[in-house]
This record gives structure tokens, sequence and C-alpha cells, in this order.
């Protein structure tokens, strides 16, 4: 039941942060570009690398944080449903340059920043 508890606790609080990081980057963006989805899954991406390695490399805790931080706030903080409904109505918007900058960088952008994650608390660490 705990871990039932931790994952639902985690999840509250990552789709609060999601929603406030979202709608904050959006206030700023002034183009059609999804900069607030696109924010949200670069930092969960970094984050989930940063985690990963302080849980599973050494802390060695990661069966005991992982319901909370990576399974329910991580989880919930990334939107890559978000993400898919963004692109898809940029293509079906017409935006085909745009929708394609998107799927992209997106990809390549959250694999760098899991990977960056994962490299700067190795060093840290």
């Amino acid at each position: 039941m705990y871990y039932y508890m931790a994952i639902a606790f985690g999840g509250a609080l990552g789709a609060v942060s999601r929603y406030w990081l979202s709608t904050s980057m959006e206030k700023i963006n002034g183009t059609g570009f999804p900069l607030g989805t696109f924010t949200v899954n670069i930092l969960g991406s970094f984050l989930i690398g940063v985690f990963f390695i302080i849980f599973a490399e050494k802390l060695h805790l990661v069966d005991q944080w992982r319901p909370i931080i990576i399974i329910g706030f991580l989880g919930a903080m990334t939107t890559f449903s978000t993400f898919s409904l963004d692109a898809l109505l940029l293509f079906q918007q017409g935006n085909y340059n745009t929708a394609l900058l998107y799927v992209l960088s997106s990809v390549a952008m959250c694999l760098f920043a899991a990977f960056c994650g994962m490299q700067l608390t190795r060093v840290l660490l």
C-alpha cells in the first residue's frame, strides 16, 4: 500500500509542478512553439538522470525513492502525451516546419538533458 501512496503523492506534486512551470513558460512565449511542454520535458529528463544516479549509484536507495520521485513526481511532471498532442496539432494546422523542429529538438534535447543529469551527478557526487 505504501508503494501506491508514494506514487500518488509524488504524482500530485509532479502534476502541479508541470502545470505551474508550463503555464509560466507559455506566458513569456510569443511564438506557436509549445515552449511550456518543451521546457517541462527537458527539465524532467535532466532530473531523471540526476535522481537515477543519486538513488542507484550513490545512495543505493532506488527501491525506497523510485515510487515517489521517479515514477510519481517525474512521471506526472513530464508530459509525453501533451508533447504528442502539441506535435500532432502543429502538423494538422499545417505548421510542418515548427512541428518537425519541435519533435526532433524535444527528443534530442531530452536525451541530452538526461545524459547531462547523469554525468553531472556522477562528477558532483
